[in-house]
C-alpha cells in the first residue's frame, strides 16, 4: 500500500482529503505543520507529499525546499488555495500544483500519476 503524508493546518481538510485518499486505497499520514512533516519525512518514508503552502511556523515552499534537499526523487504535490502562489518559481520544484477545490478530482488524478 502507497504512503501519502498530508500536510496541512486545516483539520477538516485533513478528513476530507484522507477519506477520499483512503477509499483509493493509500494509507494516509498527517502532519498540522511544516516541522511536524518534516519529522514525519524519516520515520513513514512516504511515497508522495501532499503539501500546503500557507502555514503557520514554516511554510510549504520552505518545507518543500527541504524536503527535495533530502529526498530529491520523493513526489510532492502543492496544494493551497491561493492561485498566485503557482507562479512563484520556488513553487516549481513540485512535482504538481492544485488549487484547493470541493472537487478532489484534480488531486487524486496527480496522486495517482505520480504513485503509478
Amino acid at each position: 500500500m502507497k504512503k501519502i503524508l498530508l500536510v496541512d493546518d486545516e483539520e477538516s481538510i485533513h478528513l476530507l482529503y484522507r477519506e477520499e485518499l483512503e477509499e483509493d486505497g493509500y494509507e494516509v499520514h498527517s502532519a498540522l505543520s511544516g516541522e511536524e512533516a518534516l519529522e514525519q519525512l524519516s520515520i513513514i518514508s512516504p511515497d508522495l507529499v501532499i503539501l500546503d503552502i500557507n502555514m503557520p511556523g514554516i511554510n510549504g515552499i520552505d518545507v518543500l525546499r527541504r524536503m527535495k534537499e533530502i529526498h530529491p526523487q520523493l513526489p510532492v504535490i502543492l496544494c493551497s488555495a491561493y492561485q498566485e502562489f503557482k507562479q512563484d518559481l520556488a513553487s516549481w520544484a513540485s512535482d504538481a500544483y492544485i488549487v484547493k477545490s470541493s472537487n478532489l478530482e484534480e488531486l487524486k488524478a496527480a496522486v495517482h500519476k505520480h504513485l503509478s
